[in-house]
């Protein structure tokens, strides 16, 4: 129950000494609140939990315990003092003393946990947003920027910014550490940086909806946000989708619908997905017959080396390699045999049909088609002929 405590005297009640200063708790039931006197009348502190925001003042008569939770560290100790002093009965002028009144109902009332707000004029400006806001929605107030009251609200777990003019999300994003569904559909946004990627978004972002602004691509570590179930990407400038999108294996509900994306990547295959919408993307008609050959024989020392460490797991990390060879390793090519290749290698297109991926897919064009080219890589000659043998004798 949130309550307000205040120490000091009755109205009416003449100054000097401790004898009539009084605890009064005031709660939503009871705004009046409860006088409780002090002096020579606390039994015990406790106090093990005070960094904490949490303490306990045991009364004599009548024997109550007044239990104190998510309070200010710093204003609960400044409390407790007061009451010790007043309890003691010494140096009662120097105290901090209230009118005990009764409280305003905003000081009791309980701590508001969602907010939304639809137009410019409603958007608050001299004052701040309740820090106890889970859900905050800020839609058409034209935001050029994230506020930055926004990013204090340590226990937002939904935040909808849609349909403003935010060009660009600022790092701090990633301190919202309970942050779940992030919507930021209709604004102007150009890219989503790789340090929001790296956040403690990675452990709790759930939904997140980029639709109808103007990304061209994904970083490489956008497939660290793990949790994510439910990703919009609808109306961008999307040229590819990222390149690990398969580590997103929480991922459910995928819609990329109206961008430019001429084929999928090969990773895409491991999803798993509940519904799928591609429409409207320019997909490339693809032809095994015509590999983009990146092969290189002899192969250098260094994709011998990666292909090695890759095959056989042999563990890496910036402790051992330059992190420009970490990151090349990240995003090294699997052949359809199983095996690493990092840049030598050839690569096709082939159709697959999405239903492999997802239960229930939209309709990738008018013609009724529900299939998509995606890109398949080989580690050598022998595999790529291997393929081709099979792909001529099926078709």
């Amino acid at each position: 129950t949130r309550a307000l405590l205040s120490l000091g005297r009755p109205p009416g009640r003449a100054q000097g000494g401790g004898s009539g200063i009084y605890l009064m708790v005031c709660t939503a039931r009871d705004r009046v609140g409860a006088r409780y006197k002090v002096q020579e009348n606390i039994e015990r502190f406790f106090t093990r939990f005070v960094e904490e925001g949490k303490a306990t003042v045991r009364l004599r008569e009548p024997a109550v315990d007044v239990c104190l939770s998510k309070a200010n560290a710093s204003n609960l100790k400044n409390f407790l003092s007061a009451v010790r002093l007043a309890h003691q009965g010494t140096d009662t002028g120097a105290l901090p003393l209230s009118a005990l009144v009764p409280a305003k109902t905003s000081e009791v009332e309980k701590p508001k946990a969602k907010m939304i707000i639809t137009s410019r004029r409603d958007y608050p400006l001299t004052k701040n947003f309740p820090y106890s806001l889970e859900h905050l929605q800020a839609s058409y107030c034209k935001l050029a920027r994230i506020d930055t009251r926004v990013l204090c609200l340590k226990k937002l777990r939904k935040l909808d910014l849609s349909h403003n003019h935010i060009k660009q999300l600022p790092a701090t994003i990633g301190d919202l550490t309970c942050l779940q569904e992030l919507n930021l559909h209709d604004n102007h946004l150009e890219s989503f940086s790789g340090a929001l990627c790296n956040s403690t978004l990675q452990k709790s972002l759930q939904f997140l909806d980029l639709s109808q602004n103007k990304i061209k691509a994904l970083p490489i570590q956008f497939c660290q946000l793990r949790e994510l179930v439910n990703l919009k990407l609808d109306d961008n400038e999307l040229i590819r989708l990222p390149f690990k999108i398969g580590q997103l294996d929480h991922l459910r509900f995928l819609s990329a619908a109206r961008n430019k994306l001429p084929f999928l990547p090969s990773d895409f295959r491991k999803l798993c997905l509940e519904n799928l919408d591609l429409f409207g993307n320019p997909f490339e008609q693809p032809n095994p017959l015509v590999p983009n050959i990146q092969l290189k024989i002899p192969l250098t020392l260094l994709e011998c080396a990666a292909r090695a460490t890759l095959n056989y797991r042999i563990p890496f990390g910036c402790h051992l390699l330059p992190s420009h060879l970490c990151e090349d390793l990240e995003v090294a090519k699997t052949c359809q045999c199983g095996s690493a290749c990092l840049s030598s290698f050839i690569q096709i297109t082939v159709t697959m049909n999405l239903h492999h991926v997802a239960h229930t897919v939209v309709l990738v064009d008018n013609m009724g088609g529900t299939e998509a080219p995606i890109i398949c890589y080989f580690c050598s000659l022998a595999c790529y002929s291997q393929f081709l043998d099979r792909y001529l004798q099926t078709n």
